[in-house]
């Protein structure tokens, strides 16, 4: 998808109500994650800026752990672009302060483990979209599972990491399976512009949508209001409120 196509995020998106009153949802093929990743694979999270590890399949990751399946989480920025001109959050401060939210998020998930940082540039992984396909290909292995964001996200670094994950699964004998983020905000039931038929649903139970809340919340820059700029949160209202879905979506 090119940049004049690309779908505009603004505003709040569409309401988690609009969505949850779509039968269409509740009629996807179901699968759990146990056949998602078979027990002689590893589940692969493959993240464009911390918390997109947990807005994508972050109660799936909370039900892998409980299974005790091997799951690695690769970072590809450390997000130090989300607070455009701001001197509250200013890049060097995210640089340090976004991984050490991730960390606490993926200790709420049940995940002690450490990403992996690939350190690329925040808002620009189009232009080493072959760089990160190439680094990815080195950390892969055969039968893993890729989660990663769509490739038609509608955010140019989701769009790219999809992209470079396409690409190393296809070098690596890896499977990928991409997971709209933005794409509940832009996009609208009935949406043709969404892969709906190759679309599954993963039900979560209490646990993992508890522990997925949880994590969400320790992304603490994200989630206030920029004093010296005056902007809202980065994750708006609607994010937060598909963060506690009894249910994640991923298309294979």
């Amino acid at each position: 998808m090119d940049a004049v196509a690309r779908p505009a995020i603004r505003g709040e998106g569409t309401a988690e109500a609009e969505w949850n009153g779509w039968p269409v949802l509740a009629a996807l093929p179901r699968i759990d994650a146990r056949t998602l990743v078979p027990r002689n694979a590893r589940a692969v999270v493959v993240a464009p800026h911390p918390d997109d590890e947990v807005l994508s399949v972050g109660g799936l990751l909370a039900q892998l752990a409980d299974a005790g399946a091997r799951i690695e989480v690769i970072a590809v920025t450390d997000g130090t672009a989300s607070h455009d001109g701001s001197t509250e959050w200013p890049a060097e401060r995210l640089a340090k302060e976004r991984p050490l939210e991730s960390r606490l998020a993926l200790e709420r998930l049940g995940l002690p483990v450490e990403p992996v940082r690939l350190g690329l540039p925040d808002g620009g992984l189009a232009a080493v979209r072959g760089t990160l396909a190439a680094r990815l290909v080195s950390l892969l292995r055969p039968r893993d599972v890729v989660f990663t964001t769509w490739r038609r996200d509608g955010h140019p670094d989701h769009e790219a990491t999809g992209q470079a994950c396409a690409l190393a699964c296809a070098a690596a004998g890896a499977r990928l399976a991409e997971v709209p983020v933005w794409g509940w905000h832009w996009s609208h039931p009935g949406d043709t512009r969404m892969p709906w038929r190759h679309a599954v649903r993963i039900d979560l139970d209490e646990e993992a949508m508890r522990r997925k809340r949880a994590a969400v919340q320790a992304f603490t820059s994200q989630l206030r209001r920029d004093a010296s700029t005056g902007a809202g949160p980065v994750l708006r209202a609607t994010t937060v409120a598909r963060a506690g879905r009894p249910y994640e979506v991923v298309f294979l």
